[in-house]
């Protein structure tokens, strides 16, 4: 008899990294909350459209569309409940801007109330297991008022809220190094259900123990991936350019195919070209600038750091997060500001592709939506950089799907065989 796959919600599922990678190590996704119309374009073309090549089982009762976590408890609640039984994880991210220190830290910006809602959906739904990724921040505490004397710690809030019914176990993980081109450090929960046999159950030393294997299932090479190894075959004087197939106005990379290991797993069977590679307008003065930027990055040995602040008085510039990529090394966390990060060679800023491919998104799946975003619409609206730089890197999410899901078919085969064994036992009584 073939086994189920598993089966997973993801709550705040942005554009899908989560799921996608979940998916591709075997999970059945049954739906996703994402309440940004951007982001759920994107989740909706390539994890929802039947023609997708990893797709949800979304219920009928549930619609397509953006929703608000608040308003899928509100008009879902009994629907979710019903579900209870039927869902091994519940999964998911709840945004971060609140807890980032890349932005300023409040802890009275309404989007760390939905770390609440989350909770809701936990004690609604009782998984089997519970995955929660966070940034570095929502570990440290929040000073609550000015005088210092009430302090918040939204990880230990979720821990201590969900210490009663699950196993809790936590760790900061540097997502390189499980092949994905990026220093990236995430904050990972992992949760288990009390009543469900998860005892012995140490998820993330089983992790570590699992990633030598998953890296050469993979085919990925000796850690970490490099920026050159990720990118380099998206490079101008490789490719050439031509009008944008999107956006009128605009230049786009063509593609004329991989050159390391990790760019042929990223094209994953993908033939033909490739999306998301339009390029930013930058005028004349703006690339000698950034000519002048790569120089000295390489000279000064300040590749992957932020330019020193002799080299931006030099400019006139104020903004600080400028950096150069080191082709050597994984790329610095990448954010949601197209202007952070500058090519290694190439006097110009990342396409989404090529943020996408630091992320480790492979070329097939795309992304849909406003490119940028600008003002106080930053708050409201996730674009397409965005939406790449708030995922979790699929590779990432892969590495977990697949040793989450061991530990449950070794916890089911476990309680399979007790109940054999204590059928038996009453047998032989008669």
């Amino acid at each position: 008899m073939a086994i189920k796959s598993p089966v997973f919600i993801d709550i705040f599922a942005g554009c899908g990294g989560l799921s996608l990678g979940l998916m591709q190590s075997g999970w059945t996704g049954l739906f996703a909350v994402e309440h940004d119309k951007n982001a759920f374009e994107t989740l909706s073309h390539n994890l929802v459209e039947e023609r997708a090549r990893y797709h949800f089982d979304w219920p009928e009762w549930f619609p397509k569309a953006p929703a608000s976590v608040f308003d899928v408890l509100t008009h879902y609640r009994d629907k979710i409940a019903a579900l209870e039984g039927s869902v091994d994880m519940l999964v998911g991210g709840p945004p971060c801007q609140g807890f980032s220190s890349a932005g300023k830290r409040n802890p009275a910006d309404p989007r760390n109330r939905l770390v609440e809602a989350y909770l809701e959906f936990v004690s609604i739904l009782k998984p089997r297991i519970v995955l929660i990724e966070n940034v570095k921040g929502i570990t440290s505490d929040f000073l609550e008022n000015d005088d210092g004397t009430q302090r918040t710690n939204y990880a230990q809030r979720i821990v201590n809220s969900l210490d009663r019914d699950y196993h809790v176990s936590t760790k900061l993980i540097d997502v390189s190094a499980f092949g994905v081109p990026q220093k990236r450090h995430r904050f990972f929960i992992i949760a288990a259900r009390r009543d469900f046999g998860f005892e012995e159950f140490a998820p993330f030393a089983q992790l570590e123990a699992d990633r030598q294997r998953f890296l050469r299932d993979k085919g990925i090479g000796a850690v970490p991936t490099t920026s050159q190894m990720a990118i380099s075959d998206l490079e101008i004087k490789r490719n050439g350019i031509s009008p944008s197939r999107d956006s009128a106005g605009f230049e786009e990379i063509q593609y004329s195919g991989p050159i390391t290991s990790y760019q042929t797993i990223m094209r994953s069977s993908g033939t033909g070209g490739i999306e998301d590679t339009r390029l930013a307008k930058h005028r004349p003065d703006i690339q000698a600038r950034f000519a002048k930027f790569i120089e000295l990055c390489h000279a000064e040995g300040r590749l992957n750091k932020s330019l020193s602040s002799e080299l931006k008085a030099s400019f006139g510039l104020k903004k600080s997060a400028i950096r150069v990529l080191d082709p050597d090394q994984p790329s610095p966390t990448i954010t949601s500001m197209p202007d952070d990060l500058i090519h290694y060679s190439e006097p110009r800023t990342l396409t989404v592709r090529e943020n996408a491919r630091l992320q480790s998104f492979p070329d097939f799946f795309e992304f849909r939506g406003k490119y940028t975003t600008g003002g106080d619409r930053r708050k409201q609206e996730v674009p397409r950089f965005t939406q790449v730089a708030n995922a979790v890197p699929p590779l990432m999410a892969e590495a977990l799907g697949r040793m989450i899901a061991s530990a449950l078919i070794d916890v089911r085969a476990t309680s399979r065989t007790n109940c054999q064994t204590a059928h038996e036992n009453l047998i032989a009584q008669l």
